[in-house]
């Protein structure tokens, strides 16, 4: 069922890319769109024709992302993927069983008593 339903999704999408990209610029930004007409339709019926058919096809494509969202929630189990990955089971880390690290003391820069910090001299 959610591969009919993901077929369906994915033709929707084609359709209502067709769509879109078949209406007329009524912006005029790119300086296209518009012009005559002499076509079967005047050209506010093919606008009001299209403005539907997206409409529609955005409506069925909305209905379809909740459909395959409401059925992939329903196959989805508690367990995580790395849990399946895994085998379920994990070693326990051992916090000892590592390198000692050094004291936090060796990793601060030496300091030369209260003197401010200033770079060499260029002499």
């Amino acid at each position: 069922m959610e591969n009919v339903i993901l077929v369906i999704h994915l033709i929707l999408a084609l359709c209502l890319i067709g769509v879109v990209l078949l209406q007329r610029s009524e912006g005029g930004g790119l300086g296209m769109g518009g012009g005559g007409g002499g076509g079967v339709m005047s050209a506010r019926g093919a606008a009001t024709a299209l403005g539907k058919l997206t409409w529609g096809f955005a409506i069925a494509f909305i209905a379809t992302s909740i459909a395959l969202t409401v059925i992939g929630a329903s196959n989805s189990n508690d367990t995580s993927i790395i849990d399946r990955i895994g085998g379920g089971a994990s070693a326990p880390v051992d916090e000892n069983s590592g390198p000692a690290l050094p004291p936090a003391s060796d990793l601060l820069p030496p300091t030369d008593g209260d003197a401010p910090l200033t770079p060499p001299r260029a002499d």
